[in-house]
């Protein structure tokens, strides 16, 4: 069990609870916090103060007096008038993380929220009740209000809850369990939808499964420059050392590490005529490396974000104040993602040049297509370089900065939003892009390599080989390949071939 207090969750405890489901729970100190910072929203809420959010209006509504007997109206027609999302629901596992980011948040104790509410939340992550949450609809302006609002909705008693693998009702669901709907108090309301939960979440998710991804691309390029038969002289450490970028030398470091021993490699060190290979061969620690670099910078950009007070207003308890800001504001998120969704586009990139590399005869020197059969007869793989081709163009387009764009909202309350959410979900499919494109380099390289018998590579390789035979067979007269390649990429996704893999995240 996990114990949040608001002030280090880190990746891998979300890929805990939200993947893996693990149960959480709520520090003392942080139950602490909450109740100070609730003692001054009600102090203010007595004394009729003009607070954001407590006794005025939203937004452009900001300077709309709202009375104490309005307040309770206030919040709970925030939440059913800010749940405006449309398209396709989220993963659960991504509402899960959406649910534990938001609870952390909220026991930083800057929220003013009353700590039942906060439990509320707990019990529905714990009991695995993930509420809908659809895609779309988040400028990640005062952070995802959309998402969020349908995230708390199941709160009070509305929309539907997935449990037990189907969508119920939440009313349905609360009687199941003799539980009541929460009647929320000034500042619950938009303490639950002020946040960045929501692109948080979904880049965070998006690094969990780029691990495994990334691990298989960096097998995959040996594959490919064993059955090319390239040479890893590019990555000898005396190069890596007089650029000494972090990633750069742990990516030359693991292509040595999976190369080493392989007969491929020996058979022609030597009497090679070739000095050096094209980039796609040569250039991988550079190009992998800076992937790498970026992926660490954007997950300590995440891990920062799940554990910031993204809200407003802002309560600090110990001066007794009420400050309105802009924490909820999605830029760090949305530059993040932007980067990371160029950064791995960029590597899909050298991914789709090796494959044709692998098929083209005029720079391969193996068969046309890497077919076994007859040419012409057979086509082989050629098809499959046209299918990473597209997915390499798609990705392209994907990796146009959602962050650079801002359209006004709230009247031009909001006059410049980060586009987040859009960020991050670009981000997700250009990855889902990534792990297509390697299991194609992964099932045509293998065939390449199958060329050389007697010929082996790496003990690393070879293994690698084998379990990829025992999830497809080889190719040699043309058949419909799409089972194999979903298996495989079945595999890729579930990490099976990330364990030939050394290398530090």
């Amino acid at each position: 069990m996990i114990t949040l207090n608001g002030e280090n969750l880190t990746l891998n405890e979300y890929e805990r609870v939200a993947f893996q489901r693990e149960h959480i729970k709520i520090a003392p100190e942080a139950y602490e916090k909450m109740r100070a910072s609730r003692k001054v929203v009600e102090s203010n809420i007595r004394e009729e103060k003009k607070i954001y959010g407590i006794t005025t209006g939203f937004g452009a509504l900001s300077n709309v007096r709202i009375n104490t007997r309005q307040a309770l109206l206030l919040q709970k027609n925030l939440l059913l008038s800010h749940a405006a999302g449309v398209g396709s629901p989220l993963s659960p596992e991504i509402v899960r993380g959406m649910l534990l980011l938001r609870i952390n948040s909220l026991t930083k104790g800057y929220s003013g929220i009353r700590s039942n509410v906060v439990d509320r939340l707990v019990y529905f992550l714990n009991e695995d009740l993930v509420p809908y949450v659809p895609s779309q609809g988040s400028v990640g302006a005062s952070g995802d209000l959309a998402p969020l609002a349908h995230l708390a909705l199941p709160l009070i008693g509305y929309s539907k809850l997935l449990y037990k693998g189907n969508w119920q009702d939440t009313e349905v669901i609360l009687k199941e369990k003799k539980i009541s709907p929460i009647e929320l108090q000034g500042k619950e309301g938009l303490a639950l939808i002020n946040g960045t939960q929501a692109m948080t979440s979904i880049l965070a998710g998006i690094l969990i499964k780029f691990v495994n991804i990334f691990k298989t691309a960096l097998l995959t390029s040996i594959i490919s420059l064993e059955a090319l038969k390239g040479t890893d002289t590019a990555f000898d450490e005396k190069i890596q050392a007089v650029r000494p970028y972090t990633g750069q030398i742990k990516v030359a470091e693991s292509l040595r590490k999976i190369i080493k021993g392989s007969e491929i490699r020996l058979s022609h060190k030597y009497d090679d005529p070739r000095i050096q290979d094209a980039y796609t061969l040569r250039a991988i620690p550079q190009v992998y490396g800076a992937v790498y670099d970026v992926f660490e910078f954007v997950k300590k950009q995440v891990e920062i974000e799940m554990n910031s007070a993204t809200d407003n207003p802002l309560i600090f308890a110990n001066v007794n104040e009420c400050l309105s800001g802009g924490n909820f504001h999605g830029e760090p998120m949305a530059l993040a993602a932007d980067m990371f969704a160029i950064a791995i586009s960029s590597m899909g990139n050298m991914i789709e040049r090796r494959i044709d590399r692998l098929v083209n005869p005029l720079v391969s020197g193996l068969p046309p297509f890497l077919t076994g059969g007859d040419v012409g007869l057979n086509s082989g793989y050629m098809l499959w370089q046209y299918t990473a081709a597209s997915l390499a163009s798609e990705n392209k387009v994907l990796s146009h900065p959602a962050s650079v764009d801002s359209i006004p909202t709230s009247a031009y309350k909001e006059d410049h939003v980060s586009m987040g959410t859009i960020a991050a979900r670009k981000a997700d499919i250009i990855l889902e892009n990534i792990a297509k494109m390697v299991t194609i380099e992964l099932m045509c390289g293998t065939q390449g390599l199958e060329f050389h018998r007697p010929l082996k590579s790496s003990k690393t390789v070879e293994n690698a080989v084998k379990k990829v035979r025992n999830i497809i067979p080889g190719l040699k007269n043309d058949r419909y390949c799409g089972d194999d390649f979903r298996r495989l990429l079945q595999a890729v996704e579930q990490g099976n071939f990330s364990t030939f893999v050394t290398i530090e995240f």
